[in-house]
């Protein structure tokens, strides 16, 4: 195997870690941006425009995950179907909650509201990661998927 192959082989794994790593970021911003009580209409804009670049990162990267990479991994190990099935459950489940952030953020709710749905968010998210990062971490550094990053763990 050369170089060329290894580094690509490991990339999926490191691609994972990195984007996960984003989103923990944008979240974290979206947070103290909440946390930071700046009054008046600027911390709405910061608010709704954090929130929407967290909740559309982390939507596509589950759906690029659905679409291209858990495929994938099925295929070359069947036996992790229902760790994959579960993942998905998560990204069900995450999805329902961003859509509930997003409608507290469309009605401009109390920052007590937000930092709810936000703490729900988090909560599942990092659970989520570090199942997903436990059990397909290995599995990824062997994996051979010729297509985009981009499409199969999402845009960031």
């Amino acid at each position: 195997m050369t170089e060329r192959e290894t580094t690509r082989l490991v990339a999926w794994s490191q691609e994972l870690r990195r984007v996960h790593g984003r989103l923990r970021e944008a979240l974290d911003v979206t947070r103290e941006a909440l946390a930071d009580g700046t009054p008046g209409q600027a911390a709405t804009r910061d608010l709704l425009l954090y929130c929407h670049g967290f909740c559309s990162a982390l939507d596509a990267h589950h759906r690029g995950e659905d679409r291209a990479l858990f495929p994938a991994i099925e295929t070359a190990h069947p036996e992790l179907a229902p760790v994959l099935r579960a993942l998905e459950q998560d990204h069900s489940m995450i999805g329902h909650l961003l859509g509930g952030l997003q409608a507290a953020v469309d009605r401009a709710a109390p920052a007590a509201e937000l930092d709810r749905h936000l703490e729900g968010v988090a909560a599942i998210m990092e659970s989520h990661f570090r199942y997903e990062e436990r059990q397909l971490l290995r599995v990824l550094d062997l994996l051979e998927l010729e297509t985009d990053p981009g499409d199969a763990i999402g845009p960031l």
